[in-house]
């Protein structure tokens, strides 16, 4: 069963959370978090994202993200 829709609203803030599958690591070497920060910057640039805070782990990363539209789904694919 898949979870309900997400409200999505312009200016709101979004804690976003991902996990590896079956808890497997998502981050295999040091470089691998840069990469991602760095994905995630270019990601704020395109949208005008704002990221207030964000903790990466081993396994699993949380952002809280504020966006200026109403389209976090769409942005996130």
């Amino acid at each position: 069963m898949g979870r309900p829709l997400r409200l999505e609203s312009a200016g709101a803030l979004y804690h976003i959370t991902s996990r590896g599958d079956g808890r497997n690591l998502i981050y295999l070497q040091d470089d691998h978090f840069e990469l991602f920060l760095q994905i995630l910057a270019d990601v704020c640039e395109r949208y005008q994202w704002v990221v207030h805070g964000y903790c990466l782990m081993n396994n699993h990363y949380h952002l809280l993200v504020e966006t200026p539209d109403a389209k976090l789904n769409q942005r996130m694919r």
